[in-house]
């Protein structure tokens, strides 16, 4: 059992190396594929002892071997927050199809997490590849109900698709009324909880925005009070997104039961 732990976390590992390439190249709207990976600075093309996870990073001491330019520490972090997450999700759901159903949604939510924490936007492409996967998984489900929808219903994931969506795309047309802009609510948002809601289902669906809302509200509120932010400056809403996704995902069912045997 600890070598599929261990298989897992390599796959992880080999997994957020590849959303490193994601997450620089997306907003830039260049190509994922090529050119081959190569020195952001000097343009050298990598070689394979260079695209070692983690481990390359180490022996270089974070810098290019070629031009010596200092190379971010978010590579790495990227790739071992990666492995760590499908590590979790191993643990929570063993290798069935919704394992890797849950680490495949969870792969496009961490390139969204970095790509709108640094530039604001949530790439098309992410959406795309997650409504694919989504459509997969939304077709298995007919003929093998998955037990993390709650129900047996084939219609679920569809419900689920809208709920989250149709509510933030409310708020967002609120917003673009009241204020006269989209900075209330990005459509970048609305759209990534499409595949979300597909692969939550409607019900882990609603507890996944639920959190989302109270860690931007309560994470900005704080920001605000310590005068690291103001009330003008738009904070990006998809980290929280993916943090209330990723929850959800691994206690959904559990925080769900809970708070309905306190009621």
């Amino acid at each position: 059992m600890i070598i599929i732990y261990v298989e897992v976390f390599i796959l992880g590992l080999i997994i957020g190396s590849f959303l490193n390439v994601c997450i620089y190249r997306l907003p830039l709207e260049q190509s994922i594929i090529k050119p081959p990976s190569h020195c952001i600075n000097c343009g050298t093309r990598l070689e394979l002892l260079d695209l070692v996870p983690v481990l390359s990073y180490i022996f270089l001491k974070g810098k290019c071997r070629h031009c010596g330019v200092k190379i971010s520490a978010k590579y790495p972090a990227v790739e071992l927050l990666t492995a760590l997450l499908f590590t979790l999700l191993f643990y929570k759901y063993s290798l069935s199809i919704y394992f890797i159903a849950a680490i495949y949604i969870t792969a496009i939510l961490i390139a969204v997490f970095f790509i709108d924490y640094e530039h604001k936007i949530i790439p098309d492409e992410l959406v795309i590849a997650g409504l694919v996967g989504g459509i997969i998984l939304v077709i298995y489900n007919i003929f093998n109900p998955i037990w993390i929808y709650g129900d047996r219903n084939w219609w679920n994931p569809l419900v689920g698709m809208v709920t989250g969506s149709g509510f933030l795309f409310i708020v967002a047309l609120i917003g673009l009324i009241i204020y006269k802009t989209d900075d209330a609510m990005g459509m970048g948002d609305v759209k990534i909880f499409a595949p979300i809601g597909i692969f939550l289902g409607w019900k882990m669906t609603i507890l996944a925005l639920t959190i989302s809302i109270f860690l931007c509200g309560i994470i900005s509120l704080s920001l605000i009070i310590t005068r690291l932010k103001s009330r003008q400056d738009a904070i990006p809403f998809g980290p929280f997104i993916v943090i209330g996704t990723f929850v959800t995902l691994m206690w959904g069912w559990d925080i769900l039961n809970w708070y309905i045997a306190r009621l």
